[in-house]
């Protein structure tokens, strides 16, 4: 099993992208200071799409284990047996309500939203317990 970034992420990305070039043309004039902003928020969002290009598969499981994506492209297999816990953590901060799946793998925890998985993190959770016993 397989759970990707939603292919409308890395678009968007590229459209902030793109806009911020825009809106630098449009009106940073001759401000240097402008330009090198512009430029470092173009390029972190293009950066940041291109993560999403090359490593859309978040998390990936199987009977061994979970696979999940560290770092900005690499990848840790983690054995079911070093996996301490596997949970939805809920929070509520300023009326927004957030759902974050999280696997706890003693030495480092993961965790993956809705977006990430292109799926609901409940729905993950289901099928990791199935595949884990």
């Amino acid at each position: 099993m397989q759970w990707r970034v939603k292919p409308v992420l890395p678009v968007t990305k590229l459209m902030g992208a793109a806009a911020v070039v825009v809106l630098a043309v449009a009106f940073a004039g001759h401000d240097s200071i402008r330009w090198a902003l512009a430029v470092l928020v173009g390029a972190g969002l293009a950066l940041w799409a291109l993560r999403d290009l090359l490593v859309p598969v978040r998390l990936a499981a199987d009977a061994a284990g979970v696979t999940v994506v560290t770092g900005f492209a690499g990848r840790r297999h983690v054995r079911w047996s070093e996996v301490e816990r596997v949970r939805v953590d809920r929070t509520t901060r300023r009326g927004l309500r957030s759902e974050l799946l999280e696997i706890d793998a003693g030495d480092a925890i993961y965790l993956f939203g809705k977006q990430e998985l292109g799926a609901h993190p409940e729905d993950v959770l289901t099928e990791l317990a199935g595949l884990r016993t």
